[in-house]
């Protein structure tokens, strides 16, 4: 009797059901943008993660031992607003721990325009005299051991001293960090079955011995360290360096981006495996994660490179000085967010775009 009580209630009442196509449909849409969205945020975490790994053309030290965030973290979705405006990754390069102490021999800001347009590499000469707090006029590589000390170093005190000097340099509000080591480098490039670089002259290592002639040649793991390690016998010094650089890391994000890497969860994620052990954030991970988020957003991961513009040496050769002209124009529009500008009326200060 219940049971027959049962279907005539389901009878009397199924009219009143709403159909589920609808309802189905609407299920449907909400899975595929969050798995779009999934998969954006996937594909702009590891564009500034390869961003960071080649913009270094030194060994890196971490300023803390404590490893990248998890592959988790970095492909799970946050609840977290997305950060807006003008920002700046700091990447930090260190030669090792020697007599004077380690130093920051690469010092580069990814800054990323409020109108999301495409990421610019900015390096800063690592022999540029500089005010450091607290330590008189130096090279700014100096910062990081006066800060880290010169006895068992402090690896989060040097990154922080060359951050604050970074800020009172550029008038810019340093956002994050990244540091990374050759392994990876060697890993990545290999992983992305190697990387084009075109180079304006030939360079002679002077570890190996190897001549890279100059014009365009597609590096392995092992050649892309050694061409970023020289710097002696190249015209302009480190600063060749710094160039090179800058174009071996906007090689390999072209070279990922060509190759699907950026939009492929399987490859992304195995990517992640591989850089993981030897990418490090700076101590506020949220920050980094926030910044790797944004990434997706721009309309372009194909980056511009830049340098802070340079006239000569002071103080009998032992610092470099700004150009007095064009250096203030370029942090003006570095600080204005308007560094597109500027490329557009010094063209010939811009990195060749292959």
């Amino acid at each position: 009797m219940i049971e027959d009580d049962l279907r005539a209630a389901f009878v009397r009442h199924e009219p009143l059901a709403p159909p589920t196509g609808p309802l189905r449909a609407a299920i449907d849409r909400l899975t595929i943008r969050r798995r779009r969205r999934r998969r954006r945020w996937q594909a702009g975490g590891t564009a500034l993660a390869l961003l960071a790994v080649l913009v270094l053309g030194v060994p890196l030290l971490t300023p803390e031992p404590a490893g990248p965030p998890p592959t988790a973290e970095l492909l799970s979705e946050s609840g977290r607003p997305a950060p807006t405006g003008a920002l700046n990754v700091l990447l930090l390069g260190i030669d090792g721990a020697g007599p004077e102490g380690a130093r920051a021999d690469a010092v580069l800001l990814v800054h990323i325009p409020a109108d999301r347009s495409r990421p610019y590499l900015v390096s800063l000469p690592r022999d540029l005299g500089v005010p450091i707090p607290g330590q008189g006029t130096d090279k700014l590589n100096a910062a990081f051991p006066f800060g880290a000390g010169f006895t068992r170093p402090e690896m989060t005190k040097g990154y922080e001293l060359t951050r604050r000097t970074v800020t009172e340099l550029t008038g810019v509000r340093v956002d994050a960090g990244m540091v990374l080591t050759y392994r990876a480098v060697r890993s990545l490039t290999d992983a992305v079955g190697g990387v084009p670089a075109c180079l304006p002259e030939a360079v002679r290592s002077v570890h190996t011995k190897r001549l890279f002639p100059a014009g365009c040649h597609r590096l392995d793991g092992a050649a892309s360290v050694d061409l970023l390690r020289q710097r002696y016998g190249l015209p302009a010094g480190t600063q060749d360096r710094d160039r090179n650089a800058r174009v071996f890391a906007a090689g390999l994000v072209r070279q990922a981006a060509d190759q699907g890497v950026l939009t492929d969860p399987v490859r992304l994620a195995k990517l992640l495996t591989i850089v993981g052990p030897d990418l490090v954030v700076s101590p506020d991970r949220g920050a980094v994660l926030d910044l790797l988020r944004l990434v997706p957003t721009l309309r372009s991961v194909d980056p511009v490179g830049l340098s802070l513009p340079v006239a000569g040496l002071l103080e009998k050769d032992r610092y470099l000085r700004t150009d007095p002209k064009l250096a203030p124009e370029f942090l003006t529009a570095l600080r204005e967010d308007r560094l597109g500008d500027w490329t557009a009326r010094y063209p010939k200060l811009v990195d060749s775009a292959r």
